[in-house]
């Protein structure tokens, strides 16, 4: 019995082959030492056991990933790091106080350069800002996802898409119990958009760290406006305001220019040097009024030109300030299309003290409160005009 029991776990050990298995399983053998079922204290019995890997193909493909992506944000970070010290010792400042504004000024007076387009220009920003994040992993290592929107293929948006509804259903009832009471929501609390906008697709591509179409971001922007126009979306309002941006600063839009006023009492406002191309006038608005227009001493047949006349009148028709005031203008230098933008201008920074903030900002948003830089572009040697080139002839 003994030499039979010895013979058997020599052919288990040595002489059968066991095929191999895939390359998802560890074959694993374990040495029992407690001999349960033999006489002899010897001997070994095998104990054969397969074990199977926890982590899936997708996650090694991940984590191989993820790796390389480490790897370069920590070279491209010494390497910046490295680089912000040397422009710190050019410029003759403390590295450790160097700042990212310094930088930026440190390049403009280094690199002076006359692109216009900032994508042709010198730069030098934190590796995690000039190149876009990964994603972390999105299952774990059997393989199930944690996301339940991952089989969307986008879980990160359409979890924004499902929080919208989520809100828009609990104000639908919130809604429901004040009716009920008789009590109707609160006019004043109601929220607006005024002088913000949405986030862009871009800005929600980078939030959600994923490729929209332009059909989803549509359909994003239509849940959302949904959600801000409801009654009671004042309960959400933190919410909303994740998705928004302001347009631009309106500090020095809204402090409006003093108001003056004459020995019989009418209030004025004089708003000198508005430019508009090689224009320059002087606009002064008195309120109340009925409605007179004074350009250089003459009516508005100062200008033969009818775009000329309606550039003038915008900004008056826009704040229904018609009739309302009187105005005197004087203007000197360049062209009708400058005289105009020149008049237009001055007229809608003075009307901004005779209106209701409300009013100021529909303006802004509306580009009557914003200068026009625009310059003729000069003539260009070789051609003809400055965009014009001359005929080209074979011969």
């Amino acid at each position: 019995m003994m030499v039979l029991q010895r013979l058997f776990n020599n052919l288990a050990t040595s002489k059968l082959k066991i095929p191999k298995l895939s390359s998802n399983f560890i074959p694993r053998c374990t040495y029992g030492l407690n001999n349960v079922g033999s006489d002899d204290p010897e001997v070994e019995i095998i104990e054969k056991k397969i074990v199977e890997e926890k982590t899936s193909l997708a996650m090694r493909a991940y984590l191989q990933r993820a790796t390389q992506y480490n790897t370069f944000m920590e070279q491209q970070t010494h390497e910046y790091n490295v680089g912000k010290r040397h422009l710190a010792n050019m410029m003759g400042v403390d590295p450790e106080t160097f700042t990212q504004s310094d930088i930026d000024a440190a390049i403009d007076y280094l690199f002076p350069s006359g692109l216009y387009d900032p994508k042709a220009r010198p730069l030098m920003k934190p590796p995690s800002e000039v190149f876009p994040p990964k994603k972390d992993a999105e299952f774990d290592e059997s393989g199930r996802p944690f996301h339940v929107f991952f089989y969307t293929g986008k879980p990160n948006f359409y979890l924004i898409l499902h929080n919208i509804a989520t809100k828009l259903s609990e104000l639908n009832k919130f809604e429901d119990s004040l009716r009920k009471n008789n009590i109707l929501p609160d006019p004043d609390k109601k929220l607006t958009s005024l002088g913000n906008q949405w986030l862009s697709k871009e800005d929600m591509e980078k939030l959600t760290v994923e490729k929209l179409s332009d059909h989803e971001y549509k359909n994003f922007v239509i849940a959302i406006e949904r959600l801000l126009k409801h009654p009671c979306s004042y309960k959400y309002g933190e919410f909303i305001s994740d998705y928004q941006k302001p347009m631009i600063s309106t500090k020095a839009i809204i402090e409006s220019a003093p108001v003056e006023y004459t020995k019989d009492g009418r209030a004025f406002v004089t708003v000198k040097d508005c430019p508009r191309k090689d224009a320059r006038a002087d606009v002064t608005v008195y309120y109340p009024g009925t409605g007179k227009l004074s350009i250089n001493g003459k009516g508005i047949e100062f200008f033969d030109d009818i775009q000329a006349r309606e550039q003038i009148l915008f900004p008056l028709l826009f704040t229904d300030m018609v009739d309302k005031v009187d105005i005197h203008a004087t203007v000197r230098g360049g062209g009708v299309s400058g005289k105009a933008g020149a008049i237009r201008f001055g007229i809608s920074w003075s009307l901004r003290s005779f209106v209701d903030s409300e009013t100021v900002e529909r303006m802004r948003i509306a580009g009557l409160l914003q200068k026009d830089y625009r310059r003729r572009e000069r003539k260009k040697p070789g051609q003809a005009r400055a965009r014009r080139k001359f005929t080209w002839k074979k011969r």
